[in-house]
């Protein structure tokens, strides 16, 4: 949150980079407020019981916000290709109002295709033990208490994570490919190595929220699949959420800059305040 305020307050960080990552921040943070204060609820008070209602709509947000990150991460690459492939193109290419539709684009999908999860996942039957061994309402999670025909729900995930996980990654791959072909052909040393580590930095956390993903709705169901995919879960739910500001923002000059003006500015002017309300 800080990070998106920072960004939202300075006049120099309205560029189509530094509003991308705004749009991240945001997601990120409530992506991780649909399914870790429940799990924090349920540690605490040791209440494990969550109605169908609930689950359902931990569900859709939880779907909607991860859609959303996907679309934003791969909206991100193909940014930094502009940036780096064609830089003296970027701001003909890379426009405002380009910007905010593709942005839009991010958030509409991912409740649109949430909400077609959701409808799907709700024609389930559930006659069995309504027990999920999961740390949040998963759509996966759900066909183990599911009883009579559930091929075509399956068939439904094998999908979706096709379209919203493999496809996206794969664009992102090329992306980054891209860009890596272009730094090796970089004049300048120090340009070749801080580029080459700040890809290498994004694709690290990349693979880890991708691969997680992946492993988790595309590999067959096998004796140890449930313990796998709550590992996997931690990681995609608050790991690659918590690095995403340390990779994408703190790592940069301007966003630090921001962050400190923010909080610094604003005690300076409460300090400020306090003593003319003493005088």
């Amino acid at each position: 949150m800080l990070i998106f305020v920072a960004l939202f307050m300075d006049p120099h960080l309205q560029k189509p980079m530094y509003f991308l990552l705004r749009n991240l921040s945001f997601v990120d943070v409530l992506y991780i407020s649909v399914a870790l204060p429940k799990l924090m609820d349920i540690i605490i008070t040791e209440n494990t019981r969550v109605s169908f209602a609930a689950c359902f709509t931990q569900m859709y947000f939880f779907t909607s916000f991860a859609c959303t990150e996907i679309c934003l991460l791969t909206t991100m690459s193909y940014d930094r290709y502009v940036a780096i492939c064609f830089p003296l193109h970027y701001v003909l290419i890379m426009k405002k109002r380009k910007c905010d539709l593709m942005v839009a684009g991010c958030w509409i999908s991912g409740f649109c295709n949430s909400l077609f999860v959701t409808i799907f996942a709700s024609r389930l039957s559930f006659c069995r033990s309504t027990y999920i061994k999961q740390i949040f309402c998963d759509i996966k999670t759900l066909t183990k208490i599911s009883c009579g025909d559930i091929h075509e729900f399956q068939t439904m995930i094998l999908v979706e994570a096709f379209l919203m996980g493999l496809c996206p990654f794969l664009l992102i791959l090329m992306s980054y490919s891209k860009i890596l072909a272009n730094i090796l052909g970089l004049s300048s040393i120090h340009q070749r190595r801080k580029t080459f580590s700040t890809c290498t930095s994004h694709l690290t956390i990349l693979l880890i929220f991708y691969g997680t993903l992946l492993c988790m709705y595309m590999i067959p169901p096998s004796e140890y699949s449930e313990e796998l995919d709550q590992i996997f879960s931690v990681f995609y739910l608050a790991v690659t959420p918590t690095l995403n500001p340390l990779i994408y923002s703190l790592r940069n000059k301007e966003v630090k800059n921001a962050i400190h003006n923010v909080l610094f500015s604003n005690l300076f002017y409460k300090g400020i305040s306090v003593c003319r309300g003493a005088l």
